[in-house]
């Protein structure tokens, strides 16, 4: 009997030992990091420009790292308790899916981060990747919208040692432009606008940037409807390319005026001095037609 005692408290011991090692599924939980920018950046240069928030998760919340990683991606896109720091992720942004692969973290997320560029996006891609490589099982991180990568990057992988930023005096300077938008009737109207051109990006980059920014809660709106993408936009001399993608269309509504969006977007990029004339391309081809509308000619200020 006594040594059936020993055995079991040998048993208790080791089981204890167990957990007590482990960094998942610890009876008091574990406290983690999520980074979110400061309110104020006129007092935070460089790597300071993100700063972080502690989130504690209790054991049950803790089983796995995968696990952990899906409950700090949730908290991170609900924003920042401290009123001292703002989100840097676009609200209602959401996460499609993360997976823990050979050392990285695969995050895809859906439209709303496409509406990132410059500053701003390096700001939410680190903010991500600081937050994710807490976990020793994650030296890396991806980030992809629906699937896709961001064209526009300068990189595709992101690991916490890269961080690096400085505040939002890296605005190179503003950008007059003329954006097509609807109004309350649902007819294209011209408003211009000073778009602030941060470093890194390019003049048509920002015009397409502005446009699949929602301005629902006001007076106009984007013509692009919900689910519209760009794979990638680009210039060459005058004429601005602007490559779109067939995996987008299923997740566009039937009813989407898909012409009047075209249309709004080449008559805004036509509104740079620099832009003569706007070619939509299919997949990266020339293409006949996307979603049921001609893309076979280019658009020109005289259309």
């Amino acid at each position: 009997m006594k040594k059936r005692l020993i055995a079991v408290l040998l048993c208790a011991a080791f089981l204890a030992a167990l957990s007590w090692g482990s960094p998942y599924g610890a009876d008091r939980g574990e406290t983690y990091d999520l980074y979110f920018r400061e309110a104020d950046l006129s007092a935070a240069p460089g790597g300071d420009a993100l700063r972080a928030e502690e989130l504690h998760l209790e054991a049950e919340e803790t089983q796995s790292a995968l696990s952990v990683a899906e409950r700090l991606m949730d908290a991170l896109l609900a924003g920042p308790e401290d009123p001292t720091l703002v989100r840097v992720i676009p609200e209602d942004t959401t996460l499609l899916s993360l997976e823990l692969d050979g050392g990285r973290a695969k995050v895809d997320l859906s439209s709303r981060y496409r509406n990132l560029s410059g500053v701003s996006l390096a700001l939410a891609d680190y903010s991500i990747t600081l937050t994710l490589t807490q976990l020793p099982e994650v030296s890396a991180v991806s980030i992809t919208v629906h699937g896709q990568q961001l064209s526009y990057r300068d990189r595709q992988i992101f690991a916490a040692r890269d961080v690096l930023f400085s505040s939002n005096e890296d605005v190179v300077g503003p950008l007059p432009a003329t954006l097509y938008l609807l109004d309350e009737s649902g007819r294209l109207v011209p408003q211009e606008m000073t778009l602030d051109l941060y470093e890194g990006d390019t003049q048509v980059g920002a015009v397409v940037k502005a446009l699949l920014n929602s301005t629902e809660d006001q007076e106009l709106r984007s013509a692009l409807p919900e689910g519209f993408q760009v794979t990638s936009v680009r210039q060459e001399e005058n004429t601005c390319y602007v490559d779109l993608p067939t995996a987008a269309l299923p997740g566009m509504s039937e009813d989407a005026d898909l012409g009047l969006a075209l249309r709004a977007l080449a008559e805004s990029l036509l509104s740079l001095r620099s832009v003569a004339e706007v070619r939509y391309l299919v997949d990266g081809e020339y293409a006949a037609v996307y979603g049921g509308v001609s893309v076979m000619e280019p658009y020109t200020a005289s259309n």
